[in-house]
């Protein structure tokens, strides 16, 4: 278990039902699939000796419940606060994205899905003669829909909060009656790069059709069980039973570090291929102009579902290099490929999406790869 550490602002955080009880219990407070841990867990080892990381003077001022630092298969660093331990499940927020991401890749490699320029239509016939119905798999994948969108997760009931509250909170019949009401385009699908958590819903539903079974499932036989997790996971589900694709897996945080090692990788663990490794690639690369890193946003890029970083050793974008699975109130997998360093946080930060804890979150992330990557001995 990894060592608990005081926190900031822990009178309020810790009350019940408090932001820390809902963000790694939230499969207690809503329904959920199961999604399975390997019948063998892989062990990941300890490192005896650490570089002075900088975790402590991080922590005492981020509200995080849980960083994990993992290089390789060997743990780093692995701490908790606000009571929480290595038996949470930790709520994912938007990185179950890049998990969705990489189970459509399967599904591609399997040829359950035919093409990443079918039509959403084909698949959920529901959505047939909506924009979304006649928006390509391709486009849902790189945020490029252009279906009107506003996600601001502000006391504003934007297009991101009735997605939550058609999914997760009931109000529709769930399936594809919780994205019948995003019905305008206000651009061309595949011309520019707009966060919208509506286009991951819909490729989940496409995924699901596509397989012919809950998401859930998927994930346990696909990716979870593969890479040896060592517990259980859950994914929250709508009113019909369907899986948000946009959101909510629940994981402790060394699972988390297992799938971000596993696409460090390639996607491949002890030489066989979980993900293929031309798909996780392809999923970490901008596919367009717009997608760049600096031209998706001032400071990021965009691949499939998966945030692209700029080369934080070099201080410029650099294609091939790092990635993230980012989410609210300070959710992240980072992913350096070439180091194979993960860094994982859990957290509750305050306001959905805080800059400037964010911007903390980046500079740790520099920090750590800059010296992890010099360190020969790990």
């Amino acid at each position: 278990m990894g060592l608990a550490c005081a926190a900031p602002d822990e009178d309020v955080l810790l009350k019940p039902k408090g932001l820390v009880d809902v963000w790694s219990r939230m499969d207690e407070f809503n329904a959920a699939h199961g999604v399975q841990k390997a019948a063998t867990p892989r062990p990941l080892k300890r490192a005896e000796s650490v570089p002075e990381l900088g975790l402590d003077e991080f922590l005492n001022a981020n509200r995080n419940t849980g960083l994990l630092v993992l290089k390789g298969d060997t743990i780093l660093a692995e701490r908790y606060q606000y009571g929480r331990n290595d038996g949470h499940r930790f709520a994912s927020a938007s990185m179950a994205k890049t998990v969705l991401a990489m189970l459509v890749g399967i599904a591609l490699h399997e040829k359950k899905i035919q093409s990443l320029d079918d039509r959403v239509e084909q698949y959920v016939p529901a959505l047939k003669g909506k924009p979304y119905g006649d928006t390509s798999i391709r486009h849902l994948l790189t945020m490029s829909s252009g279906i009107q969108w506003r996600e601001t997760w502000s006391r504003e009931r934007d297009e991101g909060i009735r997605l939550v509250e058609n999914t997760i909170r009931g109000k529709t019949e769930g399936g594809a009656d919780a994205v019948l009401e995003f019905n305008r385009r206000e651009a061309p699908a595949g011309t520019r790069f707009y966060y919208a958590s509506g286009d991951s819903e819909v490729l989940g539903l496409v995924l699901r059709a596509a397989v012919g079974q809950t998401l859930a499932t998927y994930l346990s036989e696909k990716i979870w069980q593969p890479m040896g997790a060592e517990a259980n996971a859950t994914w929250l589900v709508d009113k019909g039973g369907y899986e948000t694709g946009y959101c909510c897996i629940n994981a402790t945080l060394r699972d988390y570090g297992r799938f971000g090692l596993l696409l460090a990788n390639g996607g491949a663990l002890d030489g066989k291929q979980i993900i293929p490794a031309e798909w996780v690639k392809a999923a970490t690369t901008a596919s367009a102009p717009y997608l760049r890193v600096g031209f998706a946003t001032a400071n990021n890029g965009y691949g499939y579902q998966t945030w692209l970083l700029g080369d934080n050793r070099v201080g410029q974008p650099r294609e091939g290099g790092a990635f993230a699975a980012l989410g609210v109130r300070g959710q992240a997998i980072y992913v350096d490929p070439a180091s194979k360093l993960v860094v994982v946080h859990t957290a509750v930060w305050i306001e959905s999406r805080d800059t400037a804890a964010r911007g903390e979150q980046f500079r740790l992330w520099g920090r750590l790869l800059n010296t992890l990557s010099k360190d020969k001995t790990l």
